[in-house]
């Protein structure tokens, strides 16, 4: 039976999705699971896989093209099974192909593709007394190849920055993978223009959509900040006491996972989301990760994180920025958030506080670890202190609850043996 291929979501308020391309051609063999198309939404570019196995048909969507989510763009078809006639078949008149005589004996899916392909269907000389499928399938590949879904390999965002500039990336050579098209292949002279008093610069669509959604979040979220500085020399002792041949290398990034998971499952009030009017506790513990890009800003997901151990966290967090970083992310790996960290300690930042992401209930904001003078034991020392700031959803979360999750994670970190409890 016929899979329908659509236009997915990645998230609850998303309406739609712009087509980058088609990584198959109509007539092509798919196997569940492989890179089916590129698409992009209101979160990221990302390659959207194959829903069954078998042959792609009944494309009705392009590169460029702005589709509804759920919207059918074509279909899988099973082995032996043929492509449905269009549900409405409309005379050909377009410009796109000729018209076809009444008496040639055309079928329904020759018509269309001839007319998607602009073929004159009186050259073509069927291998029967009708014109089939694949008659104008063989025409299109001994006249002109390119007329046949050709796509030039290239990078979301060397396509993006070509499009923007007027150029024509067919005149472009590529160095990347298969000859892929990269940002380093476009001419300089196009990517770094001379910069003018008042210059207006280009925004990327991603960086608008994460205005539009923070924004958004800003003014609709009744948000409510916790500050607490934390004493992380047992954290620092933690990390350093990881073998220096470990498999995967653990971060502090990694330890914060760990410890704010095991804080989200003590406290599954912060690990909720308003929605509808209700609070809506989460089932798991998925912690996005705010990842900077040259476009804006991502949130991968590592799902599950409370099950998972320091190797396996460290495993996916760097997979999952690489990613991020390669606009290689998956359907996967931006849904399903329930809480987000957001790290810049490593940019030397001392404190900041972050917006909300919804629809979930708070994120944490962490800053680098740096020697202060504080007060132990009475006395005075030097100790590697860092700054956390919590921001919460007041509608899912008030001060209290906020304030003893706080107190929960600042305890994980400056004894993280209670893990062992």
């Amino acid at each position: 039976m016929a899979k329908d291929v659509i236009m997915p979501a990645l998230g609850m308020a998303q309406e739609t999705g712009t087509l980058i391309q088609w990584l198959k051609t109509a007539g092509d063999q798919v196997t569940k699971g492989e890179p089916l198309m590129e698409i992009e939404t209101d979160k990221a570019t990302v390659e959207i896989e194959a829903p069954a196995s078998g042959i792609l048909a009944s494309v009705t969507a392009w590169a460029g093209d702005v589709i509804p989510v759920g919207q059918r763009i074509a279909l899988i078809l099973a082995s032996g099974e043929e492509e449905p006639p269009p549900a409405s078949p409309e005379p050909v008149s377009s410009p796109k192909s000729e018209s076809v005589p009444a008496r040639a004996n055309v079928t329904p899916v020759a018509a269309r593709l001839a007319a998607e392909h602009h073929v004159d269907m009186t050259q073509i000389k069927p291998q029967s007394g009708q014109i089939r499928k694949e008659d104008v399938l063989a025409y299109i590949g001994n006249q002109n190849k390119s007329l046949m879904f050709t796509r030039v390999l290239a990078s979301p965002k060397a396509r993006r920055l070509a499009k923007e500039r007027g150029l024509d990336l067919t005149t472009i050579k590529g160095t990347g993978l298969d000859g892929a098209i990269l940002v380093s292949n476009l001419p300089v002279s196009d990517l770094t223009p001379p910069r003018n008093e008042g210059e207006t610069l280009t925004v990327p669509r991603l960086w608008r959509v994460m205005v539009e959604r923070l924004s958004q979040a800003w003014t609709s979220i009744p948000h409510f900040y916790l500050m607490r500085e934390v004493n992380a020399s047992r954290l620092v002792a933690w990390r350093e006491s990881i073998p220096k041949n470990s498999p995967e290398k653990v971060t502090y990034t990694d330890l914060l996972v760990r410890l704010t998971a095991v804080a989200l499952r003590r406290y599954p009030r912060l690990n909720a989301s308003w929605q509808n009017e209700n609070i809506i506790l989460n089932p798991e513990i998925n912690i996005g990760l705010a990842v900077a890009v040259e476009d804006g800003l991502l949130v991968p997901v590592i799902h599950h994180a409370d099950e998972l151990n320091l190797s396996q966290l460290a495993s996916q967090r760097s997979e999952l920025i690489a990613r991020a970083k390669s606009g290689k992310l998956s359907l996967d790996d931006l849904s399903g958030g329930t809480f987000t960290i957001s790290n810049l300690g490593m940019y030397g930042v001392d404190a900041f506080i972050a917006i909300v992401n919804p629809p979930q209930a708070a994120i944490l904001a962490v800053s680098r670890i740096t020697d202060r003078v504080v007060a132990v034991n009475g006395q005075p020392a030097v100790q590697p202190m860092m700054t956390l700031s919590l921001s919460c959803d007041h509608r899912v979360v008030d001060g209290a609850r906020g304030a003893e999750f706080l107190q929960a994670l600042a305890d994980l970190i400056e004894e993280p043996l209670q893990l062992l409890n």
